[in-house]
């Protein structure tokens, strides 16, 4: 067996926990066609009603996908989405959970990526996960602080913080693989200060400088730093004032992750956090638009409600 289905085979079987004769919708696009039809042939290697199917690439992370996509994420016990845009952020994934189907998004999961994060020790990253999920829900304001120049506050008060354990087998729950990371959706509209991410930037990659972003009463109002942050600007400029909304903001515990310009796996490299713009609809925020964005800031210090719990990137 290749190491790309061992990865596979941990995917359906332990993280998902596929069973025979349950139905299994793989959604693949192009660019994730191999590693999809490894999926595939792992959940049908279960016993499972394995199906196929393809959709045009989207344009953008958090893009709705067809309608009959979305009826059929419904309609099965479980989904695996592998596509090189994230459906994580979506109506139809929020209904397919709504409606019972158990899932998990891939988005832009390369095989290195697979053979390296999805052999970590899931139990231990559950653990994490969890621990600093409770942090956050019992908190009331977050500061981070970076020598790179990033001090940003904001209120978290009465959100629920959400672990991203990797294991999902009860029905209607959902989350990443890779996993490993502990987020929340900050009450809209009290982020204050600057963020400067320097790790990388989802729809970007791994930044040659950093993206300095200026915030205020939630919202980005000012992007500077070369040409990542003209990027960002043409990335967000179709979609409104709700795509600049800061949405989330997620510590990274999968210690296997490292940064590669993948956000799927950037956002789970322990001793990161990252900050979201856009949607965050779907775990406990009010705003809801075709994007969300993820910014990896390194080796930050970050408070909670006034205590120390990260210091320049190590979980204390």
């Amino acid at each position: 067996m290749s190491e790309l289905q061992k990865a596979a085979q941990i995917a359906v079987k332990d993280c998902l926990g596929i069973k025979t004769g349950e139905q299994v919708v793989i959604i693949a696009d192009e660019p994730s066609r191999k590693i999809a039809k490894v999926l595939w042939e792992e959940a049908k290697n279960l016993g499972a009603e394995a199906i196929y199917v393809e959709i045009i690439q989207r344009s953008n992370h958090g893009e709705e996908p067809p309608k009959a996509v979305a009826e059929l994420m419904k309609a099965a016990d479980v989904f695996i989405a592998p596509t090189s845009k994230s459906l994580s952020h979506t109506r139809a994934r929020r209904e397919a959970n709504q409606a019972g189907t158990r899932g998990a998004t891939l988005p832009g999961i390369t095989e290195e990526i697979m053979k390296r994060t999805l052999t970590a020790d899931y139990q231990k990253i559950k653990k994490r996960s969890i621990e600093y999920a409770e942090k956050l829900t019992r908190g009331k304001e977050v500061r981070i602080v970076t020598e790179a120049g990033t001090d940003i506050t904001m209120s978290i008060d009465g959100r629920e913080a959400h672990p991203d354990t990797g294991i999902y087998t009860e029905a209607g729950v959902f989350g990443n693989l890779p996993a490993g990371e502990a987020y929340i959706a900050p009450v809209e509209g009290t982020a204050e200060g600057v963020i400067v991410v320097d790790g990388a930037m989802a729809g970007i990659g791994v930044l040659d400088e950093p993206i300095k972003m200026k915030v205020e009463k939630g919202y980005v109002t000012e992007i500077t730093g070369g040409k990542g942050a003209k990027k960002l600007e043409e990335l967000l400029a179709k979609y409104g004032k709700d795509a600049r909304n800061i949405a989330e903001l997620g510590i990274g515990t999968n210690d296997q992750a490292i940064i590669t310009g993948n956000v799927l796996e950037d956002e789970k490299v322990m001793g990161t956090v990252h900050i979201a713009i856009g949607d965050n609809k779907s775990f406990g925020g009010k705003i809801e638009v075709d994007s969300h964005l993820d910014g990896i800031i390194n080796k930050p210090d970050l408070y909670i409600d006034g205590e120390k719990i990260m210091e320049k990137g190590k979980l204390l």
